[in-house]
C-alpha cells in the first residue's frame, strides 16, 4: 500500500499535478481522446495552483475556475506572469471535455493545452523552491 499523502502539503498537490502531467503528455493513442489529455492538462495546472495557494497559506473552495484561483492568488500578493495567466484557457477542458459531444478538440489544441500545463506546473514549482523571479 502506498503511503497516504497530505492534502494539506503544497507538495502533495504539486506531486499530483505532475502525474496529471504526466497522462496529459501520453499523446494521441489508439483508444485515447484528445479531450480526456487536455482534461489531464487542466488537472495538472488547477493543482498546481492549488498548490501554490496552499504555499501562501491561502484557502480555496472547491472550484475548477482558474480566474477565480488566479484572483485568489493575485488578491494575497502572488504575481501572475502573463505566459502562465494564458493558461485559462484550460478551464474548458475541465467539464465540457469529459463528455461525449460537449466539445472537440485538434491534435493542435491538445499539443497548447499540454505546453500552458507544463508552463504552469514549471512556474509553481520554481516559485515554492524560491527560485521563480
Amino acid at each position: 500500500m502506498a503511503p497516504k499523502l497530505d492534502p494539506t502539503q503544497p507538495q502533495t498537490w504539486l506531486a499530483r499535478a505532475k502525474s496529471n502531467l504526466r497522462l496529459a503528455r501520453i499523446g494521441h493513442q489508439e483508444g485515447v481522446f484528445l479531450e480526456d489529455l487536455c482534461f489531464e492538462a487542466q488537472q495538472a495546472a488547477e493543482k498546481a495552483l492549488k498548490a501554490l495557494c496552499l504555499y501562501h497559506g491561502i484557502d480555496f473552495p472547491k472550484t475548477h475556475s482558474w480566474v477565480y484561483l488566479m484572483d485568489l492568488l493575485e488578491q494575497h500578493g502572488v504575481a501572475i506572469p502573463p505566459s502562465v495567466r494564458e493558461a485559462d484557457t484550460l478551464t474548458q477542458y475541465a467539464v465540457a471535455g469529459r463528455y461525449p459531444g460537449w466539445l472537440s478538440v485538434t491534435e493542435e489544441e491538445y499539443q497548447q493545452a499540454v505546453t500552458l500545463a507544463e508552463r504552469v506546473v514549471a512556474w509553481v514549482e520554481k516559485t515554492i523552491r524560491g527560485e521563480a523571479a
